[in-house]
């Protein structure tokens, strides 16, 4: 991957996030990606597009911020999927720790390439300016991943096994949707999953809600879950028992 100041085509900016990482961040999301996720809150940054920006002038506006972030805060790099924008996000990030700042990437993973040489070069090269990849672990089952998604899920989490062994930090993320992500037996494979990786310091239950519905009006498109309903605390509690979050404590 031959960088100089590439174009990132970008949805949206957070001056002052909270969720995205650890202590106070600077969020870009980027536009673009291809999971058609049924409980998508930001289906509006599936298409490409997006306002462009050049490493250089989205460094700068995102380093006015830095009195903000004390020691734990930075940068992350969410969508989307910014892994579409691999060369821009590759670039952004060595400009960032050139600087001394915490690079967070949040991604689902599924553009990963795990049988693509050049492609997994220009992934470790990324990985090598990345403080922390905060990965959104759909469904550990194959068939209910690709109803969910559209897509298949074995390179994602040959993508969280390539993490891993690269020895950078993962925060876990799972989506709670009562009656689609919540089975037991999954839950349960997916922590036995987790325990195969090296670099896991967190693992969060988020539970779902409808707060992007009404995008999905704004954009036409039906919603596939008309009928889903938040998780009650037990059954996030209940998922975080079976996930083991209690183990991970970064």
């Amino acid at each position: 991957m031959q960088l100089c100041n590439p174009i990132g085509y970008v949805h949206s900016l957070e001056t002052f996030g909270s969720v995205d990482g650890p202590g106070v961040r600077f969020v870009v999301f980027l536009q673009g990606c291809a999971l058609r996720c049924k409980y998508c809150h930001n289906p509006e940054t599936w298409a490409e597009g997006g306002e462009e920006w050049t490493v250089d002038k989205l460094f700068q506006r995102a380093w006015r911020y830095r009195n903000y972030w004390g020691k734990k805060g930075g940068i992350t790099v969410s969508g989307g999927e910014p892994l579409r924008q691999m060369e821009f996000l590759t670039a952004f990030f060595e400009l960032a720790r050139s600087k001394g700042v915490h690079t967070a990437l949040d991604t689902a993973g599924q553009p990963f390439r795990p049988d693509d040489a050049a492609y997994l070069a220009d992934f470790d090269r990324l990985m090598k300016s990345t403080s922390l990849v905060i990965l959104d672990l759909k469904e550990i089952d194959p068939e209910k991943h690709r109803r969910l998604t559209g897509r298949d899920n074995a390179n994602i989490l040959a993508m969280a096994r390539r993490i891993s062994d690269l020895g950078v930090p993962l925060w876990i993320r799972h989506v709670l949707v009562p009656g689609l992500t919540d089975d037991e037996d999954g839950l349960r494979k997916t922590a036995e999953f987790l325990s195969s990786l090296k670099t896991v310091q967190r693992v969060e239950v988020l539970p779902y809600h409808t707060l992007g519905l009404f995008k999905w009006q704004k954009l036409g498109v039906p919603y596939p879950l008309p009928d889903a309903v938040p998780p009650t605390a037990e059954q996030v509690k209940r998922a975080e028992e079976l996930l083991g979050v209690s183990k991970y404590t970064g």
